[in-house]
């Protein structure tokens, strides 16, 4: 089980670096859930809205000629087929960090193949918290 996470997991990591909608699409349960905190705003979500956001983050990156900085902090176990990564993302524009990081905690689950099924992101948090 551990093999074929890793395998699908850096599939998936490079789906996210490479700004690839279709790769990441076929990564995500349509089932998915997700809460994002951003300041105190808070936003519950479901697939649809996920591929919304996760195309206007890649067009945004391809056209800024911006690149993916993702480092994978921690992975838990949490039950025999479900598994969560704790991933810091932040964007390079132009070589430079930009000022603020997202922290997401994704949980992918095995049924049929490894999906996404649940996030929980704090976004904008200010560069320099984990460097």
């Amino acid at each position: 089980m551990e093999e074929s996470f890793n395998h699908f997991f850096e599939k998936y990591l490079e789906a996210w670096r490479t700004s690839s909608l279709t790769g990441l699409k076929s990564m995500i349960s349509l089932e998915y859930q997700a809460r994002e905190i951003t300041a105190d705003k808070i936003s519950d979500f479901g697939y649809e809205e996920s591929i919304q956001g996760w195309e206007h983050g890649f067009n945004f990156v391809k056209g800024n000629g911006a690149t993916w900085d993702l480092k994978e902090i921690k992975r838990i176990q949490l039950r025999d087929h479900e598994i969560m990564a704790v991933i810091i993302a932040k964007l390079i524009v132009d070589g430079k960090s930009m000022e603020t990081y997202n922290l997401f905690f994704q949980t992918f689950s095995y049924d049929f193949g490894w999906k996404l099924i649940r996030s929980y992101i704090e976004a904008g948090i200010p560069v320099g918290q984990f460097d």
